[in-house]
């Protein structure tokens, strides 16, 4: 999941002050490089603030992830990948979607749960569950969609609707890294690409009626 990022909240709304400057700060340098210090620098708030509204940093961990989903859900439920009226076809706007918002410098465009999941998975299991709370919650939206596709269809075959939704995730998650590995924001989007072939072939899609 990725997008949402500098937001502009009241000014004397501290909590949610901390909580973006953590979204922005840690994809920027990752959960492990990113100290106190540097989250209540870019919020702007004193380290005693800080300490008022979470009691460590991994509780700033936890709060962070569950704030990245409440922020993530409005923003993709308002999107416009929910329009077609066909479930394929909404499920193949939604990776277009995905491609179209991979826009600007890395830290901007990739995922908050996704990087501190691969950081803290052993280290910290409060933040992974979070994290891994946020990253399932987005992939069952997906589910209600590839069903019924699948169902209209006629769609045989030893996958379900939950284990495509995964797969489109790690698809994404994947193309996040190899961007971050090759700082090269094209490597995202050539990774979508190739799951919306995979999701046509999957349906039986040919290329004249894709």
């Amino acid at each position: 999941m990725s997008r949402p990022t500098k937001q502009s909240p009241e000014r004397g709304n501290a909590r949610i002050r901390l909580l973006e400057a953590a979204r922005d700060v840690i994809r920027a340098k990752g959960f492990a490089a990113t100290s106190v210090d540097d989250i209540c620098k870019a919020a702007d708030v004193t380290k005693g603030a800080f300490f008022h509204h979470f009691g460590s940093k991994d509780a700033l961990g936890v709060a962070a992830a569950e704030f990245w989903a409440e922020t993530t859900t409005g923003f993709f439920a308002s999107a416009p990948y929910h329009d077609p009226a066909d479930p394929l076809e909404r499920i193949l706007a939604y990776v277009a979607f995905r491609k179209a918002i991979i826009v600007g410098d890395l830290a901007e465009f990739t995922c908050l749960v996704g990087t501190m999941a691969q950081e803290v998975y052993a280290s910290s299991p409060e933040i992974r569950n979070a994290c891994g709370r946020s990253i399932f919650g987005h992939t069952a939206t997906l589910e209600a969609d590839i069903e019924t596709a699948r169902r209209d269809r006629g769609i045989r075959g030893d996958w379900t609707a939950e284990s495509l939704a995964r797969h489109t995730q790690a698809v994404i998650q994947g193309g996040f890294v190899l961007a971050k590995a090759g700082n090269d924001p094209e490597l995202a989007r050539e990774a979508l690409d190739h799951l919306d072939r995979y999701i046509r072939s999957l349906f039986h899609l040919t290329e004249e009626a894709a």
